[in-house]
């Protein structure tokens, strides 16, 4: 392609841009099925953890208050920050889900990781500092453990309460994988959905929490070692650390800006395929607005022999093939290529079976 001629494409797909991709989104945004799931399923996992743990949290600082426990308060103060995280969850959901204005013209749903990350800082710094200081404190300074039957039974009851919020939790994250074989620990970490990934996160330490405080609450008590008590509370600390660097680190990702999971990237990629009129793709770049809305940014150039019309016409093909690639996908940004528009080898989308466009014709 000439340099004429690819100027006069640039100039002529910047018309058509603002005049038919964007009419085409504002039109499509309330349907953004796939996002609203994962909206509707996080939210109903964010409820059930906050009133477990309220109700556990309540449970634990009368029975800290009864026997005496550090390792009981530190439970209960874990709880209680759990409790915080959960409405800061719900916060960010509420206020990500605003629609578009003129300052935040692609929508709000990057605040969604904004309030994870304050999650994570209350985790590290009302969770984890605090019970280092108390259990050091009672290392230090041991108290004897009153009525201990109190405590592993409020325990007990947190344990039934947690496992059902993770349960919860872990149906969710199945529903998310849809069957495939994705390990826990590696859904969190390609997770877009922090609401998701935060209450697994907290729900699996407030297991093994409890496990840590049951421990020292029965062997201070039956067995009589005093700094038992204060050392569970800095086990829990240092594991409530542990939670909080990882979700400050995936959330740090998140705000810097990710793009889609490998398994997303090549079905828009695939979808792409198909649309004949491409003849090279250079570049498919895509960001996480939130949970639940990618962009894709594309490369790209079509034969030259296309009208206005036809681009026009195929630019609404490539968003509405890769809308049907995945549903999150509500901007899609065009520009052309720098290359010639000749066919690219090793991509020719009319070669792929069911291809169709009206490109050229």
């Amino acid at each position: 392609m000439i340099e004429a001629d690819l100027e006069y494409l640039r100039a002529m797909w910047g018309n058509i841009l603002c005049r038919s991709i964007g009419p085409f989104w504002l039109q499509d945004e309330g349907t953004i099925l796939d996002g609203r799931i994962m909206a509707k399923g996080s939210t109903r996992v964010i409820i059930v953890a906050l009133t477990g743990n309220l109700a556990i949290a309540l449970a634990k600082f009368i029975a800290s208050w009864i026997s005496g426990s550090t390792a009981m308060l530190t439970e209960a103060i874990h709880s209680l920050v759990d409790t915080g995280d959960q409405v800061l969850l719900l916060v960010g959901q509420k206020r990500g889900a605003r629609p578009p204005d003129t300052r935040h013209p692609l929508g709000h749903g990057m605040e969604t990781y904004f309030w994870s990350f304050i999650v994570a800082l209350m985790v590290f710094l009302l969770g984890g500092v605090l019970s280092l200081y108390e259990g050091v404190r009672h290392i230090f300074r041991p108290e004897p453990v009153i009525s201990p039957w109190i405590s592993i039974a409020v325990l007990a009851i947190a344990a039934v309460f947690e496992a059902t919020s993770f349960r919860i939790a872990y149906r969710q994250y199945r529903r998310v994988v849809r069957g495939r074989p994705t390990r826990l620990w590696n859904f969190i970490k390609a997770s877009k959905d922090p609401a998701l990934f935060s209450v697994l996160l907290e729900d699996f330490a407030a297991l093994i929490g409890i496990c840590f405080a049951a421990a020292g609450v029965i062997a201070a008590s039956l067995f009589h070692v005093a700094w038992a008590d204060g050392l569970a509370s800095i086990a829990i600390g240092l594991l409530l650390a542990s939670v909080a660097f990882v979700l400050a680190n995936e959330t740090r990702s998140l705000i810097a800006g990710e793009a889609v999971a490998p398994i997303v990237m090549e079905r828009l990629k695939a979808a792409l395929s198909r649309i004949d009129c491409i003849t090279s793709l250079d570049e498919v770049a895509t960001l996480h607005l939130g949970p639940g809305k990618i962009l894709v940014a594309l490369t790209l150039a079509f034969r030259r022999d296309s009208t206005t019309d036809m681009i026009e016409e195929a630019i609404r093909e490539v968003t509405e093939a890769l809308r049907k690639a995945d549903e999150r996908v509500v901007y899609v940004y065009v520009r052309p290529s720098n290359k010639s528009s000749e066919t690219r080898p090793g991509y020719d989308g009319s070669r792929v079976t069911g291809a169709r466009s009206n490109c050229g014709t």
